[in-house]
């Protein structure tokens, strides 16, 4: 088959550039130097051009507060240029795999994990922007796979684990916020799936939106503790804040657990826990310094 990623430049278009290198599919890695998926016109003549039978979205708008600013862009790069690939690809009979946020639940109020099925009530622009693109994919008619993930990091690019990294290393103490809770997704483990459902052809007749983070639950607080732990940065006091000490102009999730049964017993994946992939990836950091 002929696979086209595109925003391959970023954590999990990274990630799945390594998880696919052995691959006997054909995958073409691309980001806005080498296709605009803003212009549908040139989404439409790579797809038709390359015969793609499948189109890995991981480009996106994720700067939350920025986007507050500039939401005719988030707009466009979250949800139009989505709906482009979704109408080329239905186009050519294919698969669009689409990645979204748990954002999407940013305004619910929630103590047990969030389903696929769960009504969606996003407060800011960039999870609302996200919902718009969700929403595309499904209006086109094509074939796809929503995956929503959340706080997604890797070696690749900037995140919070990178961060962390810098500012325990650097700074006596620091202050992060306790009480907003989710899972960190090691974006390779995301990226194994994602390729594991193409490779072993497990998409057929599986259709719909999917839930995928690693297991577990944690804090942003407890996320910087163990981050600080596993690289012996253990001389900076980290000390639990709440968000207000923080003012954003984006009310963030509170607990945006994922539930992950769906795509577990779909796909017959299993999840690793998320302390266990946080030291996997800083393993990989210090290996490459």
């Amino acid at each position: 088959m002929n696979i086209l990623v595109t925003g391959a430049n970023g954590q999990l278009g990274n990630e799945m550039r390594v998880v696919a290198q052995n691959s006997t599919d054909n995958y073409i890695f691309t980001d806005v130097t080498e296709l605009d998926i803003t212009d549908a016109l040139a989404v439409e003549k790579t797809i038709r051009n390359n015969n793609i039978n499948v189109v890995i979205n991981c480009a996106a708008y994720t700067n939350v507060d920025k986007a507050e600013n500039d939401r005719e862009f988030a707009e466009i790069l979250n949800a139009k240029a989505v709906e482009n690939l979704a109408v080329a690809i239905r186009k050519n009979n294919g698969l669009l795999i689409h990645v979204s946020t748990d954002y999407v639940f940013g305004g619910t109020k929630n103590n047990t994990p969030c389903t696929e099925d769960e009504p969606v009530n996003p407060t800011g622009v960039y999870g609302i922007t996200k919902l718009h693109g969700e929403q595309a994919v499904i209006g086109s008619g094509c074939h796809y796979i929503i995956i929503r993930t959340a706080w997604l990091y890797s070696e690749f690019g900037k995140n919070f684990l990178k961060t962390m990294l810098n500012f325990t290393a650097t700074k006596p103490q620091l202050k992060v916020v306790f009480d907003q809770v989710g899972t960190p997704t090691y974006a390779y483990d995301l990226a194994k799936v994602i390729f594991d459902i193409i490779e072993n052809r497990k998409f057929e007749g599986k259709y719909g939106i999917y839930h995928y983070s690693n297991e577990g639950v944690c804090s942003w607080f407890d996320f910087a503790k163990m981050i600080a732990e596993y690289t012996g940065n253990t001389e900076c006091d980290i000390q639990p804040c709440h968000s207000d000490e923080f003012p954003s102009p984006v009310t963030r999730p509170s607990y945006s657990v994922l539930d992950k049964t769906k795509i577990k017993e779909s796909f017959g994946i299993s999840v690793p826990y998320w302390t266990d992939s946080l030291r996997a990836c800083i393993a990989n950091i210090k290996a490459e310094k």
